[in-house]
C-alpha cells in the first residue's frame, strides 16, 4: 500500500531536551508503555520518541513503479479525501481534515501492551484478555479503526440498499433524516462534534466518509445508542446496544476506565 510504504531515517536518536537518550531497554519498558501512565500520556510525551510517524512520507513509487500521485486506493474514493498520498499516522493527526474534524491522539488508539507480546496470549503471565490488540498491531481494530472504518448497516437502519446506490434518492443528505434521529452522536473525545454537523450539512460525503465510505473491513461497528427525544424501542438487532460510549471517550465521564481523573 502507498500510504504505508514510508521513507525516513529510523536510526535518529530521539531528541530530549537537555538530556541524553535513555537505553533502548529502559525506553521500551518507559511506564508510559504500559497502563495507567498510558491513558494519561499527551502526545509530546510520545512523539519525543516517536516523531517519525509524522515526519516521515510515502514513497513517490512503489518498488513497481506505480506513482504515488496517480494512486488511490478503494477508500479514497469519497469526495472529501484531497491531498497528496500521505502515511497513514499523519492522515489521522496532522491534514487538514484531521485537524478540523477529529481530535485524535496517541493514546485514542494506543492503550499500552507488554513488549514481549507481538501476538495475544504469548506470554506466561500475560492477560488472558485476547482482545487487547491483534496480531502484529499494536491496537485493538475492533474497538478502534473499525469506529470509522466499517460498513454502513443500512438493513439495520431501514434503507432500502447500500448509500452509495440510494444516496440520489434520498436526496443525497443524512441529515434530511438524522435531523430527528440519533439526533446525540458523535459526543465523544476523539471527534470535534460541532465541526462534523457543520461539515455534514454541506456534504453528505462527510457522513458517509466515516460510516461506510472508507471501509477497511466487512462488518460495521456497534454504536452505541445514545437516548435523543422522542426515541423509540430499539429493534431486535440492537436491543443489546449499549446506551453510552466507553468511559474513556465519553465526554460527560470525568474518570477514565482506570477510575483515574480524565486529563
Amino acid at each position: 500500500m502507498l500510504s504505508c510504504s514510508r521513507i525516513g531515517d529510523f536510526d535518529t536518536a530521539p531528541a530530549f531536551s537537555g538530556n541524553p537518550p535513555p537505553d533502548h531497554l529502559r525506553a521500551t519498558y518507559s511506564p508510559l508503555h504500559f497502563q495507567p501512565a498510558i491513558a494519561t500520556a499527551t502526545d509530546e510525551q510520545c512523539l519525543a520518541c516517536h516523531r517519525e510517524v509524522l515526519d516521515d512520507r510515502v514513497r513517490k513509487a512503489s518498488p513497481a513503479g506505480v506513482q504515488a500521485a496517480t494512486a488511490q486506493a478503494w477508500y479514497q474514493q469519497v469526495s472529501t479525501y484531497a491531498g497528496e498520498q500521505d502515511t497513514f499516522h499523519r492522515r489521522h493527526l496532522v491534514t487538514p481534515m484531521a485537524k478540523q474534524l477529529m481530535r485524535l491522539s496517541c493514546n485514542t488508539c494506543h492503550e499500552g501492551h507488554d513488549p514481549r507480546e507481538e501476538a495475544p496470549g504469548a506470554a506466561a503471565d500475560a492477560p488472558r484478555d485476547s482482545g487487547a490488540f491483534t496480531l502484529r498491531k499494536q491496537v485493538n481494530p475492533e474497538t478502534t479503526c473499525l469506529k470509522c472504518h466499517g460498513q454502513m448497516d443500512w438493513k439495520v437502519m431501514g434503507l432500502p440498499g447500500p448509500w452509495a446506490e440510494i444516496k440520489e434518492q434520498m436526496g443525497n443528505s443524512c441529515v434530511a433524516c438524522h435531523a430527528v434521529i440519533r439526533t446525540n452522536r458523535h459526543e465523544v473525545s476523539y471527534l470535534d462534534a460541532r465541526a462534523i454537523e457543520a461539515a455534514g450539512q454541506e456534504n453528505a460525503d462527510v457522513c458517509y466518509g466515516c460510516h461506510g465510505g472508507r471501509a477497511w473491513y466487512r462488518i460495521p461497528y456497534p454504536y452505541a445508542r445514545h437516548p435523543w427525544p422522542d426515541m423509540s424501542p430499539p429493534p431486535d438487532a440492537l436491543k443489546n446496544r449499549p446506551t453510552h460510549s466507553e468511559p474513556r471517550f465519553d465526554k460527560a465521564a470525568t474518570l477514565n476506565r482506570y477510575l483515574q481523573p480524565k486529563p
